[in-house]
C-alpha cells in the first residue's frame, strides 16, 4: 500500500463541514474519519507538524514556535523511518519553514512553492499539477502535500469568514482532483495541524486543538474513529506502507 497525506493547514472540523464543498460528505460516506482529533499545545504550526512527522509531542521534541531549532534528543520521523526502509518518498509545500520537519537526504523528490513571493492560490494550483504529474510517473511510497491557503486566509480575514470557507472549498476542489488521479493502491490521509479562532491560533482552546481526519482508500472501513490524535499519524503511515514505525513514537495506529 501507498500513502498520500494531505494537510490543510488551518483547517476547523465545522470550517470543513461549512464550507459547501460536495466532496467533503462524499469521502465523509466512505472513509473512516474524525470530527474531533486532537492537536498538540502549542498549536502553531511548525511545532504541529514535527508532532505529526516524529509523534510526539512539542515538549519532547523541543519545537516550540516556528522557529527551528536542533532537537536536543533527536527522534527520526515519518521521512527517515521511510527512508530508512527503501521506501521511495515527495513532499509538496507553500512555506519554506516546512524545509525542517526532515533531514533533506531522507526525502527523493521536494517541490517547493512560495506562497508568499506568488500568491497562495497560484502557488498551489502549480503545485496541485506538479504533483499529479509526479505521483503519475514515479508512483512514490510516501506522498506529503501541503495546502496553505485556510491558514494565510483565516490570518488575513479571520477562521469562519466566508473567505475562509471559501479557501477550505477550494481545497476540497484540489484535493478531489488529486485523488482522482491516484492509482489504486493509494491511501489517502486528509487532516490539518491546528485549527483557529478569530485572526490567530495556538492556545488551548477547542477551536484551536480540534482537527478533522480523514482516511480514504481501498480496505478502509466507513467508521467514526473515536479517539485521534496528530501523533497517530506517523504510525498509521508506517503501517499501511508496511514498515515498523520508530520506537521513539508515542502515537497509536488508527487502522
Amino acid at each position: 500500500m501507498k500513502v498520500l497525506l494531505v494537510l490543510l493547514d488551518g483547517m476547523r472540523p465545522d470550517g470543513m463541514m461549512n464550507c459547501s464543498n460536495k466532496y467533503v460528505n462524499e469521502l465523509l460516506s466512505n472513509s473512516a474519519y474524525s470530527l474531533e482529533a486532537e492537536s498538540v499545545f502549542p498549536s502553531v504550526t511548525l511545532p504541529c507538524h514535527f508532532s505529526l512527522m516524529h509523534s510526539v509531542k512539542p515538549d519532547r521534541h523541543g519545537i516550540l514556535t516556528n522557529t527551528y531549532v536542533p532537537q536536543v534528543r533527536p527522534i527520526d520521523g515519518l521521512f527517515e523511518q521511510l527512508h530508512k526502509f527503501d521506501k521511495t518518498t515527495a513532499f509538496f509545500h507553500t512555506w519554506g519553514e516546512l524545509r525542517d520537519i526532515a533531514k533533506p537526504q531522507s526525502i527523493d523528490h521536494i517541490d517547493y512553492r512560495n506562497g508568499s513571493q506568488f500568491g497562495y492560490e497560484q502557488a498551489q494550483t502549480e503545485l496541485l499539477n506538479n504533483a499529479v504529474k509526479h505521483i503519475e510517473k514515479y508512483a512514490p511510497d510516501f506522498v506529503f502535500y501541503y495546502n496553505g491557503m485556510p491558514d494565510e486566509v483565516g490570518h488575513q480575514k479571520g477562521w469562519m469568514s466566508q473567505d475562509y470557507l471559501d479557501a477550505i472549498n477550494i481545497g476540497f476542489d484540489w484535493l478531489k482532483t488529486l485523488m482522482e488521479s491516484l492509482p489504486d493502491d493509494y491511501v489517502t490521509i486528509v487532516i490539518a495541524d491546528h485549527g483557529g479562532h478569530d485572526r490567530v491560533h495556538g492556545t488551548t482552546m477547542k477551536e484551536d486543538m480540534t482537527i478533522p481526519l480523514i482516511i480514504h482508500g481501498k480496505g478502509i472501513e466507513n467508521r467514526v474513529i473515536e479517539k485521534a490524535s496528530i501523533l497517530d499519524i506517523a504510525p498509521t503511515i508506517a503501517k499501511l506502507v508496511g514498515i515498523n514505525k520508530n520506537s521513539d513514537w508515542e502515537g497509536n495506529f488508527l487502522v
